[in-house]
């Protein structure tokens, strides 16, 4: 078998020349790679999410109140480097009682209309504290307290029978008060990067102190149209459970 080479220039010597073209040509490649290896992504600069809420009343409340459900919307922006203490506010509600009564319309056109009369008992809570972020990435477990007001109400509207929109719509009784809030929980990435998207899962204490509040049969309604109240006056503390999305605030790229 006879062997060939290229006239001029010995086999390795063209081995050798075919490898520096190719290091030549591959040289900004590797560079470009190795500066987007350098680079990671910034932890998110806060967050805003919703969450699903089941209320479990505690202490004194126990005894008026069985459990409520509700919805909280919260947020937070990053108070220190990477982002593991971030300043936080909640706000949302949860509804522990509601009656719905139907009757006629009382003029001549009798029951052609029917109406339904609506009495909701609700929280709606606002705060602002600290959110500490224990460790960032796939798994967030973080601890937040925050300071704010707890509003209770009785409110009743009337709607017609076969329709959705309330009118009409008066608040029987209320109270205001200084409320606590102490919770933790877990967000787990659905989504990496710039912008992740968590899970959602915490449990929460709501500290609400001594509240008068109403509870379901606690309105009368007498045959002239005049109601009475019987208002109850416990402490009002709630543990709430939370289930719902997080969506991370971009923060940019970093370099190693």
């Amino acid at each position: 078998m006879r062997r060939y080479v290229l006239p001029g220039k010995p086999v390795v010597v063209w081995r050798r020349m075919l490898l520096a073209g190719a290091l030549l040509a591959a040289g900004p490649l590797l560079a470009g790679t190795g500066s987007a290896a350098a680079q990671r992504v910034a932890p998110p600069r806060g967050h805003f999410g919703f969450s699903f809420v089941a209320a479990d009343p505690v202490g004194e409340l126990g005894t008026f109140v069985d459990q409520g459900f509700g919805l909280q919307f919260d947020g937070a922006v990053a108070m220190a480097a990477e982002g593991h203490l971030r300043l936080r506010g909640d706000l949302g509600f949860v509804i522990y009682g509601h009656e719905r009564q139907g009757f006629c319309y009382a003029t001549p056109i009798g029951c052609r209309i029917g109406l339904d009369l609506t009495t909701t008992n609700s929280i709606l809570f606002a705060g602002l504290g600290p959110e500490l972020v224990f460790a960032a990435g796939a798994v967030e477990p973080y601890a937040h307290a925050t300071v704010g007001v707890s509003y209770f109400a009785t409110t009743s509207a009337l709607s017609g029978a076969d329709a959705y929109d309330d009118f009409g719509q008066t608040t029987n009784y209320s109270d205001a008060v200084l409320a606590y809030t102490l919770g933790g929980g877990l967000r787990m990435a659905l989504r990496r990067g710039r912008k992740p998207i968590y899970l959602d899962l915490a449990v929460e204490r709501h500290q609400n102190g001594v509240v008068d509040f109403l509870t379901e049969g606690d309105i009368v309604d007498h045959p002239d149209g005049s109601i009475t109240v019987f208002p109850n006056r416990s402490e009002a503390n709630l543990v709430a459970f939370r289930l719902g999305m997080s969506f991370g605030i971009a923060g940019g790229r970093e370099r190693r």
